[in-house]
């Protein structure tokens, strides 16, 4: 398992994501941009700062190679905290179960230490959920050869995940802080396999959050690293945490159900919510009914008006079902 050194950490870090299996179909958002319920686009969008602490934070990355699983944290702490106002923050040990989980590390076995790729993780989280108890409910393949549809992309489901080789120049230098920038430049390096979240983005790139660092991918590096043609990945991942309880839409604006449908619309498989069904009022025979019971058990001589009244809303009290 490939270490270089980090100076902003001052010890190194660990690559681990492996290369993706073949098979999975490449889907386009050309078409699905222009889905009638979605806004316009805007030029640019950051969802990394109610990340909290957790953004900074390199989730074990630095001891393991659990680059897949690190970025996945890192995309349930944008999710949660921008629709909550509180982030999900992975602790170590919730990192290590599903690195463990997803890629077989067993702790105290180095050896056990291979990484892991982006269709297991995802696979697992699925079926088995993040730590926090959300189960992804998706993920689609995004064509990295188009900035429009990365930028769709990012801003509906409010991330990119990216899988890629990175070139030797990225990481040698090492990024000292934030603020870098990772361009096309030479090829990608297969043995260099990393996996980090795309948070935001604008005119020159996607912001992506890395080992603890914030910084920007190119549009153009995008083109030639995370595309089949530079044996990387880019997805788009569809959580539930977007949503904050009791709400109907997530914080880029969007209705759940109109977001489910669009991700349906290039790929997904995600079962819209059914309607809350309309509660169905009682009968005018019914409400004659239970209103004639409370006259008759209300029933006395010379009552007024009103007394009468009280009677009879009495018996659709008693018989009344909301």
């Amino acid at each position: 398992m490939k270490s270089v050194f980090a100076p902003h950490l001052n010890k190194p870090v660990k690559l681990g994501r492996l290369p993706r299996k073949p098979g999975l179909k490449r889907l386009h958002l050309s078409d699905f941009i222009q889905h009638a319920a979605m806004p316009p686009i805007p030029d640019s969008a950051d969802f990394s700062p109610k990340g909290g602490a957790a953004i900074s934070d390199v989730m074990l990355n630095d001891e393991l190679g659990c680059c897949v699983v690190s970025a996945g944290y890192h995309l349930e702490a944008v999710a949660t905290g921008n629709a909550t106002g509180t982030p999900f923050h992975a602790t170590q040990g919730q990192i290590v179960r599903d690195y463990s989980a997803i890629g077989g590390y067993q702790p105290g076995h180095p050896e056990t230490d291979n990484g892991c790729n982006e269709e297991t993780a995802f696979a697992y989280w699925r079926t088995h959920g993040f730590a926090n108890g959300t189960k992804l409910l998706g993920a689609v393949s995004i064509s990295a050869a188009s900035a429009k549809d990365v930028r769709a992309a990012c801003f509906l489901f409010e991330n990119v995940f990216f899988g890629v080789g990175l070139p030797d120049s990225w990481i040698d230098p090492f990024p000292s802080g934030n603020g870098f920038v990772w361009d096309q430049t030479g090829g990608s390096d297969p043995n260099n396999g990393h996996a980090f979240l795309g948070v935001g983005y604008g005119s020159s790139g996607v912001k992506i959050d890395t080992w603890g660092l914030l910084g920007t991918i190119t549009y153009g590096a995008i083109a030639a690293y995370a595309g089949p043609s530079g044996g990387g990945e880019l997805y788009a991942l569809l959580t539930p945490d977007m949503l904050a309880k009791g709400q109907a839409k997530a914080p880029n604006g969007i209705a759940w159900n109109d977001l489910i449908q669009a991700f349906d619309s290039f790929g997904g498989d995600v079962p819209v919510p059914a309607p809350a069904p309309v509660p169905v009022g009682p009968s005018l025979a019914q409400m004659k009914a239970w209103a004639g019971a409370g006259l008759s058990a209300h029933f006395r001589a010379g009552m007024s008006l009103k007394q009468a009244e009280a009677a009879a809303n009495a018996g659709l009290a008693v018989n009344w079902p909301y």
